[in-house]
């Protein structure tokens, strides 16, 4: 049976574990639903009581009937590609995919509507914390009033996007800042605004979870660090990602927000302050995993591939 991936084209980490499946003889088909219509087609027919329908990318054709997984990675967006883009043939198109895929039995990572859902940032706050995840004070508001009243709570706050990447083309990546102690909250009125309580860290924390395994990697603040660099994607240092062990009752956490979530991977950030205490910060559902590997060793592209390869 077959392993359908659904990613973008220069999409690296999915090239990791396409490469494991490929070692493994698990026959795999990797395609970006933004090249449907056109590079991609598609037919499904009900009839007889029976579905029978089928995937066409390049010279390689798939029977639904014999997908083993799908892995929903990073895929673009259908009918993106078309001759005559418009959100009419999008939506079209996101219909007749989807609709076909959970049309047959195999197994997701993740399924498409618990992947939406688990992007709403203030969702994922609340999940962390029924969860038994410590949660940083957020506050997620459009009422300059509101933010000041927040920040006079806690003085030491940080601001980021609610949703993530800005949608510009390709997506550009918003750093989480720290807010200054004298900003002026009149702009929030403009747009949702995240501000959090800033997490005084002594590491970053990054734990991928496959399916039951969880994998973590800790990469410590380096010494004399400024203060104000505090998004490690873009905070200067050369300390590496190494391998860390996760405290039992962060995995019992993390396994209950899976489950409730109904996630087959997630990538979590923490921040571990001074007193080694790990602080969610968000999860996300497709996160890249390619760096931590690379530094820690730690096989995640096998465990995928062998989640994505399972029965």
């Amino acid at each position: 049976m077959t392993v359908l991936v659904l990613t973008s084209d220069e999409d690296v980490t999915a090239d990791l574990v396409v490469a494991r499946l490929n070692d493994t003889g698990i026959p795999v088909v990797r395609l970006d639903p933004a090249d449907l219509p056109g590079g991609i087609t598609l037919s499904g027919e009900y009839a007889h009581g029976a579905f029978r329908g089928y995937l066409s990318a390049g010279d390689r054709v798939v029977s639904m009937a014999g997908l083993r997984s799908v892995w929903l990675r990073r895929p673009g967006v259908p009918g993106a590609r078309a001759a005559v883009p418009s959100g009419w043939l999008t939506e079209e198109a996101s219909q007749a995919l989807y609709g076909m895929l959970r049309s047959t039995g195999a197994r997701w990572m993740n399924h498409p509507d618990a992947a939406a859902r688990a992007r709403h940032k203030p969702w994922q706050l609340r999940l962390a914390q029924h969860s038994g995840l410590q949660v940083p004070a957020t506050l997620i508001t459009t009422f300059p009033h509101a933010a000041r009243d927040f920040a006079r709570r806690f003085p030491d706050l940080v601001v980021k996007p609610v949703s993530g990447a800005h949608p510009q083309e390709p997506p550009r990546v918003v750093p989480t800042s720290r807010v200054a102690p004298d900003v002026d909250f009149t702009a929030v009125a403009l747009g949702p605004t995240l501000l959090q309580h800033r997490v005084d860290k002594r590491a970053d924390i990054r734990l991928t979870a496959v399916g039951d395994r969880i994998l973590a990697a800790r990469k410590a603040v380096a010494p004399g660090a400024h203060p104000d660099d505090i998004d490690v994607r873009f905070a200067p240092s050369e300390e590496p990602w190494r391998p860390v062990d996760v405290p039992p009752l962060v995995a019992e956490a993390v396994h209950r927000y899976l489950r409730e979530a109904e996630l087959a991977y997630g990538a979590f950030d923490f921040a571990e302050d001074p007193d080694g205490a790990w602080w969610f910060l968000e999860c996300n559902q497709s996160g890249q995993f390619g760096f931590v590997e690379m530094d820690t060793g730690q096989p995640i592209a096998r465990a995928v591939a062998d989640w994505l390869a399972g029965p």
